[in-house]
């Protein structure tokens, strides 16, 4: 499983998520404490947003401890928003098209978790996407794949709501194709304005997912396990939950696949 963590509030140095912390995104890739493997290798990535509507975004095949680059980026980078993931490879080889966060538009996702059976249903997941999101996949991994289908279902519109009809397709396909049925989700994601994310399994045991605040008033951190020792400022999201980062703060909602949200 990956790792990951997310970001919105006063503009920080991504290195404050990404590399100082005790248990730093950087030391969960070779040290995670929360996951079913330790060792998160598989290539890392940022994305951060700044002047530009669109993010910027780094992503290389090196596991994250052995890039310097990684580490002088992390200082120097001050944003107001981004997400920053380590991977451990579960759908897709190792190559940089296949490295989290991925972006279309001002949109950036990432992901930690699986679709059970992905390739007895890629190609029906394909085949709803209109020509530029088809054309716009460049890897091979679910994670991207089931983020192009989100946009295709209305993420620009209702966010939580359009990943919540494209997980409903996803069960609903597998169910048509195997006897599994499993989608285990728990993904951030952002326009550049709110940050956005999702804890959700088919079998009630998605990855973890944390968060805290963060970088003053209203600014809050959301991340794959804990980045400190502070166990008293980590709050654990439960499963079946969709969050919202924003100008107001943190809020929950109950999420489920179908894409329905009840205040929580």
């Amino acid at each position: 499983m990956c790792r990951w963590a997310a970001y919105r509030g006063n503009p920080l140095y991504l290195e404050e998520l990404v590399s100082s912390p005790a248990h730093s995104l950087i030391e969960q890739s070779h040290c995670a404490s929360r996951a079913k493997t330790a060792t998160n290798g598989d290539g890392f990535g940022i994305a951060w947003y700044g002047d530009h509507a669109e993010p910027g975004r780094y992503r290389d095949i090196l596991p994250a401890w052995s890039d310097c680059n990684l580490r002088s980026l992390a200082r120097q980078i001050r944003s107001p928003l981004f997400l920053a993931h380590v991977r451990a490879a579960t759908n897709g080889g190792t190559r940089r098209d296949n490295c989290h966060p991925f972006v279309f538009g001002p949109w950036s996702f990432m992901h930690n978790g699986q679709i059970a059976g992905f390739d007895k249903i890629r190609r029906k997941m394909e085949a709803q996407l209109s020509d530029e999101l088809f054309n716009a996949r460049t890897g091979t991994t679910d994670s991207e794949l089931l983020f192009l289908l989100a946009l295709q279902m209305g993420m620009a519109e209702d966010p939580v709501g359009a990943v919540g009809r494209a997980i409903a397709e996803v069960e609903r396909l597998s169910a048509e194709a195997s006897d599994t049925t499993l989608v285990r989700f728990t993904a951030a994601f952002s326009d550049g304005r709110s940050l956005f994310a999702i804890r959700y399994a088919t079998d009630h045991k998605p990855p973890t997912l944390y968060a805290a605040p963060m970088g003053g008033e209203g600014g809050y951190c959301l991340v794959s396990e804990p980045l400190n020792d502070d166990v008293d400022a980590w709050t654990e999201i439960p499963d079946g939950s969709a969050v919202m980062v924003s100008d107001d703060g943190l809020a929950t909602s109950v999420f489920r696949p179908a894409g329905l949200a009840v205040a929580a």
